[in-house]
């Protein structure tokens, strides 16, 4: 029997987008991660299962080998860095903008900025290149909140339609960071051991994709 191929994903829209393209490959995942308590998913296929990570461990766990593939969002994988991985293929799914933000009418203010983010390497990287010296207050969530209660001049955020900001007073400054998409991620010696089933779903994905 062939060594199983480990993917690695994240619960919500990910997964949701992303299953339509494994069922190409006839991978389906015989359980619900929204409502299953297990973190190793089997699927139609005994020689591939999943697994059921936080979005910001997915490329952690396939760089080191825990996975040998995955999918994440263009905005952690900036933040990650992209050691140890492939990039082969934009999966075109889960669309949304990396983008400053700050309270509806707000100055520019004076001295050294604060800004609130998770995403802190990317953030200092894009300040930096603006220019700009600021102070980074690492949040991991209700980042519309900071500008509200004085914590931070600006958040850097992902947007999808921009309503959550609306609805709390605040504004994106164009043009975005980077526009979002989710990536196939594949650890790089697996590539070379399991190179055959690899390019082969890869090619699956790629032409439901397309």
């Amino acid at each position: 029997m062939q060594p199983v191929l480990t993917i690695a994903l994240s619960k919500g829209r990910i997964f949701s987008e992303t299953l339509p393209l494994l069922a190409t490959a006839g991978i389906a995942a015989v359980d619900d991660p929204e409502t299953s308590r297990r973190l190793i998913l089997t699927t139609s296929r005994r020689d591939v299962q999943l697994v059921i990570l936080r979005a910001s461990d997915v490329p952690t766990y396939v760089q080191y080998g825990a996975a040998d593939l995955g999918v994440a969002g263009k905005d952690i994988l900036m933040e990650h860095g992209g050691e140890g991985l492939y990039e082969p293929l934009d999966l075109n799914i889960a669309h949304c903008r990396l983008m400053v933000a700050k309270r509806v009418g707000a100055p520019v203010p004076a001295g050294r900025w604060r800004v609130a983010t998770k995403y802190v390497n990317t953030t200092r990287r894009y300040f930096a290149a603006q220019g700009h010296q600021v102070e980074i207050i690492k949040l991991y969530g209700s980042m519309e909140l900071a500008p509200l209660v004085g914590l931070a001049d600006y958040i850097v955020d992902v947007v999808d339609t921009g309503n959550t900001l609306r609805a709390n007073g605040l504004e994106p400054i164009d043009p975005p960071i980077a526009q979002i998409s989710s990536r196939l991620i594949i650890n790089r010696a697996a590539m070379k051991m399991k190179y055959g089933r690899i390019k082969e779903l890869m090619d699956c994905l790629a032409a439901a994709v397309n």
